[in-house]
């Protein structure tokens, strides 16, 4: 009992063989269709001269960033499930926890961004180009990056600070703070509290931010006089508040809680939905509605 734990072994989705190789045809599948999905994006507008504004600069961002966090989670996940791969050193857990927190904080404040970027568009249409230049959207594009990975290192280092005496068995396909949080012997208060104050400053702030920019941004639409008017100015930010809709709310439900006493099976849900799902509905989330990258297509 007095031996820490120096690796975990993750459970992914327990069940039959034939239940398992489905899961990982599955997930085969979609971690391809997104990286593709995400890599023509960034390809589409590299090529496009008509997309080079802020607005897919910033789209750009957030397709490159899908790419490694579904990354960081599918190849481990498919190892997991065929059986493979099912260990993982106590190091690589903290990192793996650290690189998918981090992804996660930056994406919140990419959405934030690109919430403002939409205000500035619709609401001061005449002063937009010289309101968001591309010297400012750069310097938006960096902020969301270095916020992201830092606002997460204070967390990354108190979870590796705990002690693990077993078991080490991970309810889980990826190391998460809730599972690491239930199997440490160690005072987890510290770290519940940091993770609490993080997922405040991080989702519920960017959230404000996004919820007030589009508070300007319906207030606006309403006040255009013709229908078509309406019908176009709402079209340029329905894809982008589709992704906030459906982000928000399973970060929420993830982290925006005081402590670690969600279930650990819904947990693993969610987070399906959240690091395999999400990356892939993006792209087709902007492109579907989109007839600029239609028509550059």
């Amino acid at each position: 009992n007095g031996t820490s734990v120096k690796e975990f072994i993750l459970l992914g989705f327990p069940g039959t063989w034939q239940f398992r190789v489905s899961f990982v045809v599955v997930f085969a599948l979609i971690y391809t269709l997104t990286v593709i999905g995400n890599a023509s994006i960034i390809a589409l507008v590299w090529r496009s001269s008509n997309l080079h504004t802020p607005m897919y600069f910033f789209l750009c961002n957030l397709s490159f960033l899908e790419i490694w966090y579904t990354t960081g989670v599918v190849p481990k996940a498919i190892g997991v499930m065929l059986g493979t791969s099912q260990t993982i050193s106590f190091s690589v857990c903290i990192l793996q926890l650290f690189f998918l927190l981090s992804l996660g904080s930056t994406e919140c404040f990419l959405l934030s961004v690109m919430a403002y970027d939409r205000y500035l568009a619709i609401c001061y249409p005449l002063r937009y180009s010289s309101l968001m230049s591309s010297v400012l959207s750069v310097r938006l594009a960096l902020s969301s990056w270095l916020g992201g990975f830092l606002a997460i290192s204070l967390l990354a280092f108190l979870t590796s600070r705990l002690t693990f005496c077993g078991p080490d068995v991970i309810n889980h396909f990826l190391c998460d703070i809730d599972s690491c949080l239930a199997l440490s012997c160690s005072d987890t208060g510290p770290v519940e509290l940091a993770t609490f104050l993080v997922s405040i400053i991080v989702v519920v702030a960017s959230c404000v931010v996004t919820l007030v920019s589009y508070m300007y941004i319906i207030s606006s639409i309403l006040r255009i006089q013709s229908a078509h008017g309406r019908k176009k100015a709402f079209s340029t930010c329905s894809a982008h508040l589709s992704v906030v809709t459906i982000w928000y709310g399973s970060t929420m439900f993830l982290y925006v809680k005081p402590s670690a006493q969600n279930s650990l099976d819904l947990n693993k849900i969610v987070n399906t939905f959240n690091t395999v799902i999400t990356p892939l509905l993006n792209p087709f989330i902007y492109t579907l509605r989109n007839k600029e990258v239609k028509l550059a297509l």
